[in-house]
């Protein structure tokens, strides 16, 4: 009998599978505990069009994404900062060139995209951004004091 799976099973598949069980098993535990239903002709079209519009989504993200990386591969970002002897007082962190992006730039990124080394001195470095599975992005920022 075939059934899709309304929660994770153990052993037999995650939520949307559709699985091949046998009509014992089916009646006498997935259907009672409401774990599984009859894979009818409806039940299945519904599964594949909202897999089909999932797909449509990650490509639509996917596309965002590459268009972003171009952008952000040719900003250099300049931040000021106090600091003594080229040693900054504290440290540059991912929130802050998150919120200096946003307000000179207006891109808006989560922070925790970012992966930066600590940047305690002035000079020049590269935060890279990971914006999509495989779609990474290199921003230059430049630290400069008041």
């Amino acid at each position: 009998m075939k059934v899709v799976l309304l929660q994770d099973v153990k052993s037999q598949g995650k939520k949307g599978d559709v699985i091949e069980v046998s009509d014992g098993y089916a009646r006498n535990f997935l259907f009672p505990k409401k774990l599984a239903q009859i894979a009818d002709t409806q039940i299945l079209n519904e599964i594949k069009a909202k897999n089909d519009a999932a797909l449509r989504k990650k490509e639509e993200d996917k596309k965002l994404a590459q268009a972003q990386k171009k952008q952000l591969d040719e900003i250099v970002l300049e931040i000021t900062a106090d600091g003594n002897n080229g040693r900054l007082f504290g440290a540059i962190t991912s929130k802050d060139i998150s919120e200096q992006l946003e307000k000179k730039h207006g891109i808006s990124i989560d922070k925790k995209k970012f992966s930066v080394e600590s940047i305690k001195n002035y000079g020049e470095y590269t935060a890279v951004i990971k914006l999509f599975a495989d779609i990474t992005a290199k921003l230059t920022v430049k630290v400069q004091p008041q």
